[in-house]
């Protein structure tokens, strides 16, 4: 919809303005952050109708709290500690400078568009840069509606929004930018950056993965089948925090599977007809899901449906895109939807003997976005958190590492490189820049070029500094 000269046009409009104008005070940036904040809010109620005819449905108060709250504390928090953030920090001999980046650009992800595009979005203005928004193009109301918004509320050279095809988002990762936030699937995500990568842009890549869960032997199983259950159908399972596979002790396996499929029968209800259920958002990720599924069970996995048989057998629906909620036992290793994000109602379950077995498990394969653990703050916790790589952890619930206030939120390895919220947020999109003060009597390369380097003496106050730290250096190696 948008070819790459309309892209540049805009590129240069803010870069030349950015260049023009100089650091945003602090006055600018309040006013940019919080006019991106209100340009939201103010339309939370027809953005959440649009988004709900968009995703085929989704119940406007779930967007609102998912889309429309989510990222409040975070923002307001960032507000009241952006002074102190951006000031210049003393330090012997000159002082470090808080600039701002530049020109930042925004791909947002489709199963939360407004928190993804607009709070990475919002962080970077607040950290005093322009921005360019590629907003999900699965959402095409939402993203027609928002360019109306943002229209009348910035001038393109604070910020723009683009709500394109799939072709304007590859072009948009193609831009010249001073830095590009990404949310998405690793699989895009690595495209994304190898675009970005031709021209040396920086890129933010947050992503998805295999997130695990290991219920220990002291976990309560029923509150632990409750959580699991409701962390991995909120909003059809198409949240990139979601578990997608579960560790259970082999003794309690059956005990705990019940309990889960109780549970999930419960929160379901009349699945088909429950505004609380979320569809898959595009019949391309219905038949991804399917053929997960199809493929786990054509290997022998053993799989269980939590509905009851007056619901299956109007399940799968392809005009309404709702997979009745799924479990997968004894899934063989070589099926895709062990090594494939689910983004859908459907949960791996697994048997432990030993926890290490889990813990060998989870380190051997990709860092995930998350890890979830249901179990007392024990040895095994401990040793879980010492030896598994991932984004964030929470214990006895979901998500909620990502919603602690200034703590960092992204990815490691496969699921992402890079963080943001509050204070990280404003570091991602900011140069430090050391300024130093000439004071000395003698200028830095002056003896390297004059002879005094050459002396007697100066040479014996190199060995002894050389001396002093091989010292240091063998006590840290306890040699």
């Amino acid at each position: 919809m948008y070819d790459k000269t309309e892209l540049e046009r805009v590129l240069l409009l803010q870069r030349s303005s950015f260049l023009q104008q100089g650091d945003a005070n602090l006055q600018q940036r309040v006013s940019r952050t919080s006019r991106m904040a209100l340009a939201l809010l103010e339309n939370i109620d027809v953005l959440s109708d649009t988004l709900c005819a968009d995703y085929g449905w989704r119940h406007a108060s779930v967007s609102k709290a998912l889309e429309g709250m989510s990222w409040v504390k975070d923002i307001e928090h960032t507000l009241a500690g952006l002074a102190q953030w951006m000031a210049p920090r003393p330090v012997p001999g000159g002082f470090v400078q808080a600039k701002p980046k530049g020109v930042v650009g925004v791909m947002g992800a489709w199963n939360f568009p407004l928190t993804l595009t607009f709070q990475p979005a919002m962080a970077a203005l607040a950290a005093g840069n322009r921005v360019m928004l590629n907003f999900p193009e699965q959402h095409p109301r939402t993203g027609a509606l928002l360019r109306e918004i943002f229209n009348a509320r910035f001038d393109q050279s604070e910020v723009a929004l683009f709500n394109g095809d799939l072709a304007t988002a590859t072009q948009f990762a193609t831009l010249q930018l001073d830095h590009l936030f990404f949310t998405g699937s690793p699989e895009v995500g690595s495209l994304v950056s190898e675009a970005a990568a031709k021209n040396l842009v920086p890129v933010t890549l947050e992503l998805g993965g295999k997130n695990p869960v290991v219920v220990a032997r002291d976990a309560d199983l029923a509150l632990a089948a409750t959580r699991i259950a409701s962390t991995r159908l909120v909003n059809g399972g198409q949240v990139c925090l979601c578990p997608d596979y579960v560790f259970i002790p082999e003794e309690k396996f059956e005990e705990f599977v019940g309990h889960l499929q109780a549970q999930m029968r419960s929160v379901s209800g009349d699945y088909l007809h429950n505004p609380a259920m979320v569809p898959l958002v595009n019949e391309r990720n219905y038949a991804r899901v399917l053929a997960l599924i199809g493929d786990a069970i054509a290997l022998g996995a053993q799989k269980l449906e939590t509905l009851p048989e007056s619901q299956l057998q109007h399940l799968p629906d392809p005009a309404t895109r709702r997979i009745a909620p799924t479990l997968l036992i004894d899934t063989p290793e070589n099926a895709r939807i062990n090594h494939m994000e689910i983004f859908g109602p459907v949960l791996v379950l697994k048997r432990y003997t030993q926890v290490q077995e889990a813990i060998d498990y989870i380190a051997h394969h990709p860092s995930p976005l998350a890890a979830y653990w249901y179990g007392e703050d024990s040895a095994d916790f401990r040793h879980f958190l010492a030896h598994t790589r991932s984004g964030g952890v929470t214990r006895n619930d979901g998500f909620v590492h990502g919603l602690l206030p200034d703590t960092p939120f992204g990815g490691v390895g496969r699921s992402g490189s890079g963080a943001y919220h509050g204070r990280t947020g404003f570091d991602t999109f900011t140069h430090y820049r050391s300024v130093a003060n000439g004071a000395g009597e003698h200028g830095m390369a002056d003896a390297f070029v004059n002879g005094a380097m050459l002396t007697a003496d100066a040479e014996a106050t190199i060995n002894a500094a050389v001396a002093t730290a091989i010292s240091g250096f063998r006590a840290g190696a306890g040699l």
